[in-house]
């Protein structure tokens, strides 16, 4: 472990670098109108091997740092939504991440095995991208200034928690 204290403090650097980065352009994406994902996957491209050349291939700990994360997404989502929010969206939303992912999931593999890929493949590319992403709807949707109903958009925040577990349930059943 002799270069134990070096590798700790560029990690430590690096995620700092990339925190600040993220927290800056946030700031921006309200105003440009681009989803604060898109700009957080383009600073993830630049970091890696295409853009500044930081290799990454520990599986295993990209899988913790995976869970660890969803674990977190969702529960600073349940945390952050009201009870009685809860009452109104929950049938609708419920429905449509269960019936929703699947579908999806369902045509999204269609659409691959038509374009060529495998079916074992196409379904798998399915389950992967057959949740939504409410973050990136409603970001759209306040970029634009449209305005959406209070049972809408309770529906599509109850939703966006709910279909993220289903989603990866059908992608580890596809593994």
């Amino acid at each position: 472990m002799p270069d134990e204290p070096r590798t700790t403090a560029v990690i430590l650097v690096t995620v700092g670098v990339l925190v600040g980065l993220s927290a800056l352009t946030s700031r921006f994406s309200g105003r440009l109108g681009v989803p604060i994902a898109l700009i957080f996957l383009a600073i993830g491209f630049l970091a890696g091997d295409a853009g500044f050349g930081l290799h990454f291939d520990d599986y295993a700990l990209t899988f913790r740092l995976g869970t660890i994360a969803l674990v977190v997404i969702l529960f600073d989502g349940g945390m952050n939504t009201p009870a009685s929010v809860m009452k109104n969206g929950l049938k609708p939303a419920a429905l449509l991440a269960t019936v929703g992912v699947v579908v999806t999931g369902a045509l999204v593999a269609l659409i691959a095995t038509a374009l060529g890929l495998d079916r074992q493949h196409a379904v798998l590319i399915g389950a992967i991208v057959s949740s939504t992403d409410a973050a990136a709807v409603f970001s759209v949707l306040r970029g634009s200034g449209i305005q959406i109903r209070r049972r809408v958009g309770v529906t599509l925040e109850l939703e966006s928690g709910l279909n993220d577990p289903m989603a990866v349930i059908l992608t580890v059943a596809c593994t």
